[in-house]
C-alpha cells in the first residue's frame, strides 16, 4: 500500500468511524428487524444515519464528510439484511413450521445472501454507478443530506429528542399499559378498525407523503368495505371467502408491483439501450468513426488482466474512468491499469479477484452443507443471485424501490419447478436471495453517494463488508429473540407482527386462498405500476389490517398540515423538510429500538425465572 493509499485510508476509514458506525449497526439492523415485522414495509435508514453518523463523529471532533459517509455506511448495511430476514423467514412460523428450523439455518441463510450481494455489488459498482445514468434517488438524497446539513447541537437535538419521545412513548404503552394500542375502535364485522397508538406508524405516513398514502387508503376501503362489508351485505360471499379474497387480491397487487418494476425499469430500459447501441452500430459499419457514442469504448491497452476485468474499458462512455488513455498522472507510482466493466475500484489486483472468488464459494458451501442443497440447486441460488441482485440494482436507481421478497419469490417458484426441496428450504432460497438483494440495492445507493462526495469505493465496500457481516449475527438473533419473547404464534395476520411480506411468501409456498384474486393483483399490479400508480402501495392497503392504513394516513395527513404550516409561515421550505425527516426518523428509530429492547428484556427475565 503506497502512502497516498494510506493517508486516505486513514482519513475516511477510520478507528471511530469504524466503532460508531458498528454500535450503530447493531442498533439499527435491530430496530429494522422490528419495523420490518411491525410495519409490513422497511423505510430506507439512510438519511437517519447519515445525520447521525455527522452529529456523533462531530462530536469528536472529526469533520470529514467522506469519514462519516463510511461510518453512515456501516451503520446501515445490516438494515437491508434484516430487511431480506424478515420478509421472509417468519413465513416458517406462520405455516406452524418452527420445528424444522434453527438459528443455524437462519444465520446460514443471511451469511449466503449476503456475501453474493457484496460480491455482486463488487462487480457491478462501475457500470452501474460511474457508467450509467441511474439516478439512485437515496444515494443521491444521502449525499445532499451530508453536503448541506449543518448537522450540529440543533440537529442532533431533533434527532435523539423524537427518539426518547418515542422511546417513552413504547414504554407507557407496552410495558406500563398506561396507553392503549388502539384507539377509536369500531365494532364492524370482518375489520379492525380504529388508530393505533403508536409513532412509529404515524411516522412512516409522514415520511412516504400524500400521493403513495392516498393509494394506500384507495387500496384499504377497497378491500375491507368493498369487498368484505359491500361484498358480504350483498350475498356475493360470505366473510371467511371474502377474508381470503381480500388477502390473495393483496398479495397479487404487490407482486404484481414486482413484475411492474421488473418490465418498467429493468427490461425496457434495457431494450431501449439495446436498439440505441444497434443503431450507434449500423452507423460505425457505414464507415463512421463510434468511439465516443452511448456504451462504446474500444480503447485498447496492455496490461496483465485480473477476473475482475483489469484492464481497459470495453463499455464505458468516452471520457470515463474506465477508459484507457484518459489518465493525467503517469508516474510510476499510479501507472497501475485502470479498472474496466465493473469492479470495486479502478485499481485491482489478484487479492480483489481472489478475495470474491473466496465469498462465493463460501456461499456455495453454506447453501449446500449448512442449508442441505444439493448441487444444482446450489449452484442455481448462487447464479441467480447474481441476476436478481442486477435487477434490484436497476430498480434502485431507477425508482429507489427495492422489492427484494419479490426476486426472492421468483427464484423460489423456479427451484420449486426443477427441485424436490421442502416447504421450509423454500423460505431459504427465498431469503438468500431477498438479502442479496436488499444489499445489493443498499451498497450501490452508497457507491452513488460515494460518487457524488468523493468517497474511496474500496474503503466503501469494506465497510459494507463490516456492517454486513455484523448485521447478519445481530438480525438473526434479534429474530431469535423476538419468537422467544412473543412466540410464533405471534407472527401474521392481526397479530403483534404483521408480517406482510412472510406472509405473502408463506402462501406462495402452502397454497393461495383465491387463485383468481391473486391473477387479478398480479396483472393489475403489473400494469398498474408501468401506468405510473404505486401498485405497491395499492396492495399493502388491501392486504394489512384496517387500523394499520387508517393510522398511516393519518401520518400522511400530517404531513399535509405540516407542509401548509410552512409555506403559509414563509419557512425555508429546505431547512423546514430537513427538520420534519430528521424529526420522523428519530420516532421511527426511537418506537423500534424500544421494541426490541423490550422483547430481549423479556427472553432474559424468562430465562432467570
Amino acid at each position: 500500500m503506497n502512502q497516498a493509499r494510506t493517508r486516505a485510508l486513514r482519513g475516511q476509514l477510520s478507528f471511530a468511524g469504524i466503532l460508531i458506525g458498528c454500535i450503530g449497526c447493531v442498533i439499527i439492523t435491530a430496530s429494522s428487524v422490528y419495523t420490518a415485522l411491525k410495519m409490513g414495509a422497511l423505510p430506507w435508514p439512510t438519511i437517519f444515519t447519515s445525520i447521525t453518523a455527522l452529529v456523533l463523529l462531530r462530536a469528536l471532533g472529526h469533520t470529514s464528510l467522506n469519514e462519516a459517509n463510511i461510518t453512515q455506511v456501516i451503520m446501515s448495511a445490516g438494515s437491508m439484511v434484516a430487511g431480506g430476514l424478515a420478509f421472509t423467514i417468519p413465513g416458517i412460523w406462520i405455516l406452524g413450521l418452527a420445528d424444522e428450523v434453527s438459528w443455524q439455518e437462519m444465520l446460514a441463510v443471511a451469511l449466503a445472501g449476503t456475501l453474493l450481494g457484496l460480491v455482486c455489488t463488487a462487480l457491478i459498482r462501475k457500470r452501474f454507478v460511474e457508467d450509467s445514468d441511474l439516478e439512485y434517488p437515496i444515494g443521491t438524497a444521502a449525499a445532499e443530506t451530508l453536503l448541506a446539513s449543518t448537522a450540529g447541537g440543533s440537529t442532533g437535538r431533533k434527532l435523539f429528542g423524537s427518539m426518547a419521545f418515542a422511546g417513552l412513548w413504547a414504554i407507557l404503552r407496552d410495558v406500563l399499559g398506561i396507553i392503549p394500542s388502539l384507539v377509536a375502535t369500531l365494532p364492524i364485522p370482518g375489520i379492525s378498525f380504529g388508530i393505533q397508538a403508536s409513532p412509529m406508524r404515524f411516522s412512516a405516513g409522514f415520511l412516504v407523503g400524500g400521493r403513495s398514502i392516498a393509494w394506500w387508503m384507495v387500496g384499504a376501503v377497497l378491500g375491507s368495505f368493498g369487498i368484505i362489508v359491500g361484498g358480504t351485505a350483498a350475498g356475493l360471499w360470505d366473510l371467511g371467502t371474502a377474508q381470503g379474497i381480500v388477502s390473495s387480491l393483496g398479495m397479487g397487487l404487490m407482486m404484481g408491483s414486482g413484475f411492474g418494476v421488473v418490465l418498467r425499469d429493468i427490461v425496457l430500459p434495457l431494450v431501449r439501450r439495446a436498439r440505441a447501441r444497434r443503431s450507434s452500430s449500423s452507423v460505425s459499419e457505414s464507415g463512421e468513426d463510434a468511439m465516443g457514442s452511448e456504451g462504446a469504448g474500444n480503447a485498447e491497452c496492455s496490461g496483465d488482466s485480473s477476473p475482475l476485468g483489469q484492464s481497459c474499458s470495453r463499455g464505458g462512455t468516452a471520457g470515463a474512468s474506465g477508459s484507457c488513455g484518459t489518465r493525467v498522472d503517469e508516474s510510476p507510482e499510479h501507472s497501475t491499469p485502470r479498472a474496466s466493466l465493473g469492479g470495486l475500484t479502478d485499481y485491482f489486483s489478484r487479492f480483489d479477484a481472489g478475495l470474491l472468488a473466496l465469498f462465493v464459494a463460501v456461499a456455495a458451501l453454506v447453501c449446500c452443507i449448512a442449508l442441505s442443497f444439493g448441487p444444482f440447486v446450489s449452484v442455481a441460488i448462487v447464479l441467480l443471485s447474481f441476476v436478481t441482485a442486477i435487477m434490484s440494482a436497476q430498480s434502485v436507481g431507477q425508482s429507489g424501490i427495492d422489492p427484494m421478497e419479490i426476486f426472492g419469490l421468483i427464484v423460489l417458484l423456479f427451484v420449486a419447478a426443477f427441485s424436490d426441496v421442502t416447504q421450509v428450504q423454500l423460505f431459504f432460497v427465498a431469503g438468500v436471495i431477498a438479502v442479496a438483494c436488499g444489499l445489493a440495492g443498499d451498497v450501490m445507493s452508497d457507491f452513488k453517494t460515494g460518487q457524488i462526495i468523493g468517497t474511496d469505493p474500496r474503503d466503501l465496500w469494506l465497510g459494507q463488508v463490516i456492517g454486513a457481516l455484523l448485521g447478519t449475527v445481530v438480525a438473526v438473533a434479534v429474530l431469535v429473540a423476538l419468537v422467544a419473547a412473543y412466540g410464533t404464534d405471534a407472527f401474521g395476520g392481526d397479530n403483534l407482527f404483521v408480517a406482510a411480506q412472510a406472509q405473502v411468501v408463506a402462501t406462495m409456498v402452502s397454497g393461495i386462498p383465491s387463485v383468481p384474486a391473486f391473477v387479478v393483483g398480479v396483472v393489475a399490479g403489473t400494469v398498474l405500476y408501468c401506468a405510473g400508480i404505486p401498485a405497491m402501495m395499492l396492495g399493502l392497503g388491501v392486504y394489512l389490517p384496517f387500523y394499520m392504513s387508517l393510522t398511516t394516513a393519518a401520518g400522511a395527513l400530517i404531513r399535509v398540515v405540516f407542509d401548509r404550516v410552512v409555506a403559509a409561515r414563509g419557512i425555508e421550505k429546505g431547512a423546514a423538510e430537513e427538520t420534519g425527516a430528521v424529526v420522523a426518523s428519530g420516532v421511527l428509530g426511537g418506537e423500534s429500538i424500544v421494541g426490541v429492547i423490550v422483547a430481549f428484556a423479556s427472553v432474559a427475565a424468562g430465562l432467570a425465572g
